[in-house]
């Protein structure tokens, strides 16, 4: 055998798998075909703008990044709590905060009636609020119990709920749009609760240095068993109980082999079914130009909103994103939507944002087509790692699309692996 574990794919899963082998006391190699770690979750820096592939926020509340993620470290910049909503009448309307709503859910007629005060876009009426309320109080307890209740499609779950009116198309439609990269309501409600959840606990923000940075901190400590630049053509046993895993320079024999390559990948190499894929393109703009002082995520809630799902002004939340006196802006939309001129793009940030965008500069696009796994009710928060005879698969496509997903499913390969080559030891935590 040439080692112990041999790991296809340095993405979050990938990397936080190998780290925990690594502890174990297992050999471990990790083979990735691109030029760096990561994955998904990748930054370029172009004439010293950071362009994360895709916009991406950390969200510190999520459990599995308190366990394995130095934050601090990061230097974390935050967004406001909240959204900044484009409406019909021109103004710039802010919302409550999601742990205001959070709140309020199981709370008193009288404590809601206060959320129906100041200055803040919100539900029109104490229905509204309450059927808002009925909707989320799901999220607030314990999370297996969400879990075990019946789930349905987020369209459905809101009607069930009587949560109809503008809070929802202005506010909640387009910000959920946003972050689980559908515009029909198709998703698992209990996922749409989960990332509420989330959302009401943490505040998301960006590394200093850009996403790239969570992948770089995760492959610190298994930095000299990476190898940049290979590509994992198969994976198949062999005779003596081992896997052998095909590359473009040779054969790896390994007692074990995780295939934490994306999706797709994935399911070639291994012949497995995997969740269909959904897509976003992200527009990033450079302006000396000022495009307001706000680190919040806009919206377009106007009634004929434009393709564009959301718009930030990444520099409000980290400067570093951007050479000194210069801002960047991220322009993002759903895959379907994004056969667009640069110019039509421009137009909608400028009525979301309330500024004129004349000679701001595209710094660069990215198309990603599978950015996130479908998460189809009933959700399915768990699937099977272990594969038989030494061969594992790992990847947010195996627990739930999101960077919790992929740093739990990591994990959990590693103390499956661990069982199989270590069965005497406890395996990593």
């Amino acid at each position: 055998m040439d080692t112990d574990v041999v790991i296809a794919g340095a993405g979050l899963a990938g990397l936080t798998c190998a780290r925990h082998l690594a502890d174990a006391g297992l050999d471990v190699r990790v083979l990735e075909a691109g030029d760096d770690v990561g994955g998904r979750v990748r930054t370029d820096v172009i004439d010293g703008f950071r362009c994360d592939r895709g916009f991406q926020l950390l969200n510190p509340a999520y459990p599995a990044v308190r366990d394995e993620v130095d934050v601090r470290r990061l230097g974390l910049g935050t967004f406001e709590r909240g959204v900044a909503v484009r409406r019909d009448d021109g103004l710039t309307h802010l919302t409550v905060s999601p742990r205001a709503l959070a709140h309020a859910a199981p709370a008193s007629v009288s404590s809601m009636a206060s959320l129906m005060q100041g200055p803040y876009l919100r539900p029109q009426s104490m229905r509204e609020l309450a059927a808002l309320t009925r909707w989320s109080a799901p999220a607030l307890g314990p999370v297996a119990r969400l879990l075990r209740q019946r789930d349905t499609t987020l369209r459905d779950s809101w009607d069930d709920a009587g949560f109809r009116g503008r809070f929802r198309t202005e506010v909640f439609e387009p910000f959920l749009a946003g972050v689980v990269l559908e515009r029909d309501g198709s998703t698992s409600a209990n996922f749409a609760r989960l990332l509420v959840r989330a959302f009401a606990l943490g505040t998301p923000g960006v590394p200093a240095q850009g996403m790239s940075a969570l992948p770089h901190q995760l492959a610190a400590p298994v930095t000299g068993a990476i190898e940049l630049g290979c590509r994992v053509a198969a994976v198949t046993r062999d005779d003596s109980g081992g896997v052998r895993v095909d590359t473009g320079s040779g054969p790896v024999r390994a007692r074990a082999a995780v295939v934490a390559c994306d999706p797709v990948t994935a399911g070639e190499l291994l012949d497995i079914e995997v969740p269909a894929g959904k897509g976003v393109t992200t527009w990033w703009f450079a302006t000396d130009s000022d495009p307001g002082d706000r680190a919040i995520l806009h919206l377009d809630g106007r009634s004929q909103p434009g393709p564009l799902v959301n718009v930030a002004v990444m520099t409000n939340a980290a400067p570093s994103y951007a050479p000194p006196g210069w801002h960047l802006v991220q322009a993002s939309a759903l895959s379907a939507d994004a056969d667009l001129p640069t110019e039509a793009v421009l137009a909608q940030v400028g009525a979301v944002l309330g500024v004129p965008t004349n000679g701001w500069r595209l710094v660069t696009r990215h198309d990603v087509p599978y950015a996130l796994p479908s998460q189809s009710p009933p959700l399915r928060v768990r699937r099977d790692v272990d594969l038989g005879d030494g061969v594992y698969v790992c990847g947010d496509h195996r627990d739930t699309a999101s960077i919790q997903g992929a740093i739990v499913s990591g994990r959990r390969t590693a103390r499956a692996v661990a069982r199989r080559l270590q069965p005497t030891a406890r395996g990593p935590a």
